[in-house]
């Protein structure tokens, strides 16, 4: 869906974007709240190469999607009604290049017991990143090797538990995850190390 498109279907006013993965620790927008909420409906799940942030088309990374089922845990940002334009702008910037989402309002309830809708980007299962068969091994090894404009898929994974553990949630399928990357990155070749020491820089120097 395009912008303009997305835009034609909003309410007017103010919105809320639903985040499950690095936009709950680096928005890429300003906002006027942010609250831990549960979105209904579907669940995190590590489902899309990642062949520029987060890794190469030589050795692709994972990143997270939403998928049908279950519920999920993440931060919700609430943006002014002047604001929304340049949001969506910069959302779509920044996570439709590939059109690997489907941008949908999606129930979510705010930590309290408020019921809302808010904007997310759901996994595109007909799109050729979609990862639809892997077992958590295999999940990991992806993780490992990815190393993209953005830095190590690793610490995109660790900074997105990180943050969850500070709000007070958990994913245990994503923590046994990184637990299984971390296993495999130090049992990688040492010649391995100079990537990972550039991506590491990178990474320090990304918001992302």
């Amino acid at each position: 869906m395009k912008l303009g498109e997305f835009m034609a279907l909003l309410p007017r006013g103010e919105f809320w974007v639903f985040g499950y993965g690095s936009l709950m620790w680096s928005p890429c927008f300003s906002y006027r709240e942010k609250r831990l909420a549960r979105a209904h409906g579907y669940h995190r799940a590590l489902c899309i190469l990642s062949t520029r942030y987060r890794g190469t088309h030589g050795k692709p990374g994972l990143v997270m999607g939403l998928c049908p089922g279950g519920s999920c845990w993440g931060m919700a940002f609430r943006i002014g009604e002047r604001d929304v334009r340049k949001t969506l702008t910069r959302l779509w910037h920044r996570e439709m290049p590939r059109r690997v989402y489907q941008p949908r309002l999606v129930p979510i309830r705010l930590r309290g017991g408020r019921r809302l809708r808010a904007l997310a980007f759901i996994a595109d299962p007909t799109h050729a990143a979609y990862v639809r068969e892997l077992d958590l091994h295999g999940r990991a090894r992806l993780v490992a090797q990815g190393v993209g404009k953005r830095g190590l898929c690793i610490d995109y994974i660790r900074h997105t538990l990180e943050h969850m553990h500070d709000v007070g949630v958990r994913d245990p399928h994503l923590e046994r995850v990184l637990e299984a990357a971390l296993s495999l990155q130090n049992r990688a070749p040492s010649a391995c190390a100079p990537a990972l020491a550039a991506g590491a820089r990178a990474a320090s120097r990304s918001s992302v």
